[in-house]
């Protein structure tokens, strides 16, 4: 297990610098192996159980996303779609995993703002992808929600893995959209891979504790 969690740290960050400042191969590459060794991690969980499998498929779903953003022609609406069933399922595996759901008003009050703002900044550059990305908003604001709920009601790492996990592929994928629908800046591959990769990463994490 201590090889595996070093195989996908060490090819997390060759995907990450190559984000910043490696060749375009590079990044192809090893954004797909990241995920596939990931999956891999997860697969060698002690007790997988259902939450485990739905994990998975969260992120046998983001591949899927993923390689449609590198076909010649991408397809982003497919993308987006997929991201948005990775997060739904991501979300079922937290509630599975823990019934009972509390409620903390300042996380979703903080959310429902950061999610408002978001779209808010999107919304006059999406055309016909508009309810679509705000559906993948929501979802997205949902699981960080759920994540949260968990966290605060009961304190432990398993749910703080899960929190901070969610809480960088929110945002990761605000940074992407920004980038993607209005402004563009050096560093923000690199951002976005780093939040991605840690995201994914933590919440393969929590199914061992």
């Amino acid at each position: 297990m201590l090889w595996s969690f070093i195989a996908v740290l060490f090819s997390g960050w060759l995907y990450v610098d190559a984000s910043y400042r490696g060749p375009v191969w590079q990044r192809w590459l090893f954004k797909p192996v990241t995920l596939l060794l990931l999956v891999a991690l997860a697969w060698q969980t002690p007790i997988l159980g259902i939450p485990g499998y739905l994990v998975i498929a969260g992120l046998l779903a983001t591949l899927i996303g993923d390689a449609l953003l590198l076909l010649p022609t991408q397809r982003l609406l497919f993308a987006i779609s997929a991201y948005f069933i990775a997060h739904l399922l991501y979300t079922v595996s937290f509630l599975s995993s823990q019934l009972s759901l509390s409620f903390f008003w300042p996380l979703p009050l903080v959310l429902i703002i950061l999610a408002a703002l978001l779209i808010a900044v999107l919304w006059q550059q999406l055309g016909t992808q508009r309810w679509l990305v705000c559906a993948f908003v929501v979802m997205t604001t949902i699981m960080v929600w759920v994540a949260g709920e968990h966290y605060f009601s009961l304190g432990t790492d398993y749910n703080f893995s899960l929190l901070v996990g969610t809480g960088l592929l929110f945002i990761g994928h605000a940074i992407w959209l920004i980038q993607h629908f209005r402004i563009s800046f050096r560093a923000q591959r690199a951002i976005v891979a780093a939040c991605y990769f840690g995201g994914h990463f933590l919440i393969v994490r929590s199914l061992y504790f």
